[in-house]
């Protein structure tokens, strides 16, 4: 597979179990204020199963030294999904833009739809990449 594959209809998914350590809560250590919050799939996570569903989808598709990185989530987050309990990510690359990749998403967990929406990344060298973001450390 290359990257003349990347093309709208390419689709995939993913399924997830979520544990504890995948809830509001276990975002404190992070940030402040959600140690008291409902033991449910946290938002933050739910991105990061997007992402990952994306990232696997794209990988066999990439040349060596190419990656893919998040440029804009747009994804509702409208039911709560408790501990135990499986969730699923269906992507679906609609556009293809140069590098710019787009990605029409519906994630769900064992009882109904639980996100919808849009995600771009773009295809990155990533030796190059990590070579501008080096020069913007501060020494």
């Amino acid at each position: 597979m290359t990257a003349d594959d990347l093309k709208p209809g390419l689709a995939g998914a993913r399924t997830i179990r979520i544990s504890e350590g995948l809830t509001v809560p276990a975002l404190a250590p992070a940030t402040f204020g959600f140690s008291d919050m409902p033991p449910v799939f946290a938002t933050a996570f739910l991105v990061a199963f997007v992402e990952w569903t994306c990232i696997e989808l794209l990988r066999p598709h990439l040349a060596a030294g190419q990656r893919t990185v998040g440029v804009h989530v747009d994804l509702s987050h409208t039911a709560a999904t408790p501990v135990g309990m499986e969730a699923s990510a269906v992507v679906e690359l609609i556009e293809r833009d140069d590098r710019r990749l787009r990605f029409k998403v519906m994630v769900r967990d064992e009882a109904e739809v639980i996100s919808e929406g849009y995600h771009d990344r773009y295809i990155i060298d990533a030796e190059r990449f990590m070579a501008r973001v080096a020069k913007k450390r501060v020494v």
